[in-house]
């Protein structure tokens, strides 16, 4: 049987007074005690959890869907996931990647059935946070609707008188939405209102 393949994964924020080192520590010990051969230590320093463009983190995320882990292991799921949505949906795409996902402070681990049932408690959360802010977002749209307020984006002004004369120059529909920063539809509805029939 092939030695399971693991990615290590810690990040340490400026703000943060701890070394790398001390969760690196940890989860190679881990590694060792699970038989796990450390096929890569990626490490984000400086880096916010806020941040999505965590140049190592993303590493990872390679490895694991170029087939060259079997395991990620993070030492506390605060230093992987940026906000409960994010870390659940990067935790489906390891999970259906068939990878085996460890959180070693959390004792959080998709090869055994309780870390099965708190990954689903984790999914369950985030989906209740995502309806919470949908909810908040509804009612105060139905708010603002009801004090008279204008929603939606300001229309952008357009000359119509240049939109026609690109139509005879023979510009395409797409060719004048893409130099007017409007939608092609939007071109061809100018167009109606500008000569009265069908274009």
């Amino acid at each position: 049987m092939a030695v399971p393949r693991a990615g290590l994964y810690a990040r340490v924020s400026t703000l943060d007074r701890q070394d790398p080192d001390m969760q690196l520590g940890e989860l190679r010990a881990l590694a060792e005690r699970r038989g796990w051969k450390i096929a890569g230590e990626y490490v984000d320093h400086g880096y916010s959890g806020l941040d999505p463009l965590r140049p190592q983190r993303i590493h990872l995320l390679e490895a694991v869907f170029a087939g060259k882990l079997d395991v990620v292991a993070v030492w506390r799921l605060d230093r992987f996931g940026r906000s409960l949505a994010d870390l659940v949906s990067v935790l489906e795409q390891i999970e259906r990647a068939h990878i085996e996902f460890v959180s070693l402070r959390e004792q959080l681990d998709f090869s055994t059935a309780a870390g099965r049932l708190q990954f689903h408690i984790i999914s369950a959360f985030a989906q209740f946070e995502h309806d919470l802010i949908s909810e908040r977002v509804r009612a105060g749209l139905n708010a603002a609707r009801a004090r008279g307020a204008k929603l939606g984006r300001p229309k952008k002004p357009v000359d119509a008188a240049a939109i026609l004369e690109d139509h005879v120059r023979g510009f395409s529909l797409r060719q004048i939405g893409r130099l007017h920063g409007i939608s092609h539809s939007t071109v061809l509805q100018i167009l109606h209102n500008q000569a009265g029939k069908k274009v």
